[in-house]
């Protein structure tokens, strides 16, 4: 009995279904674009690193290329490792992540603006706090009316705005955790109350 291959199936793992062989410029250009993702996750730090969906095979590649102090052809040759461990993964999830940690996305874009508007507002007017704490009641309180104060001092003042920048800092915590509260299933309960 002879084995005849499926005459449909793609010749090549990042080839599309399409009808037509992708030419070998393409298939190098795609390679080459998976290499220059894997050097882009090398160049994230540990934490950032942690928040994109990589597996554990290419992570411990990432790992040894930062093993890795000289710049020289191992450094080249491991760089060129972690883009054929990258033909495995699907890309676009990790696309997006770097895209969110360079704050290129869209959403994350219009989360920065719409934060920076209820900054704003918070400064023009104390009763946004109200607003503030109805979505999202675990605020402190004391300390965004501290912040705010400060804010408006050092806008008088032509001071630097430290606090200003601190108001940013509470409202994007706040809706980042109310976002991983939204993601995460809740805890289950313990009998210790």
């Amino acid at each position: 009995m002879v084995f005849h291959p499926n005459p449909n199936a793609p010749l090549h793992p990042l080839q599309d279904d399409a009808a037509e062989p992708q030419s070998k410029t393409r298939r190098k250009r795609e390679m080459q674009s998976l290499q220059d993702l894997g050097a882009e996750l090398l160049a994230l730090s540990p934490g950032q690193l942690e928040k994109i969906p990589v597996p554990g095979d290419l992570l411990a590649a990432i790992a040894e290329a930062r093993r890795l102090t000289r710049k020289d052809e191992a450094l080249r040759r491991q760089v060129q490792y972690i883009g054929k461990l990258m033909r495995r993964v699907d890309p676009e999830p990790i696309r997006e992540r770097l895209a969110m940690l360079r704050g290129q996305s869209a959403a994350e874009i219009a989360r920065q603006h719409r934060l920076e508007q209820l900054r704003d507002a918070l400064l023009a007017d104390e009763k946004v706090v109200e607003t503030i704490v109805r979505e999202w009641p675990e605020v402190d309180v004391q300390r965004l009316r501290a912040l705010r104060r400060n804010a408006l001092k050092e806008r008088e003042q032509q001071r630097p705005p430290r606090a200003y920048r601190e108001i940013f800092k509470v409202l994007r915590g706040l809706e980042l955790g109310s976002q991983e509260e939204n993601n995460t299933p809740p805890a289950p309960e313990s009998g210790d109350n």
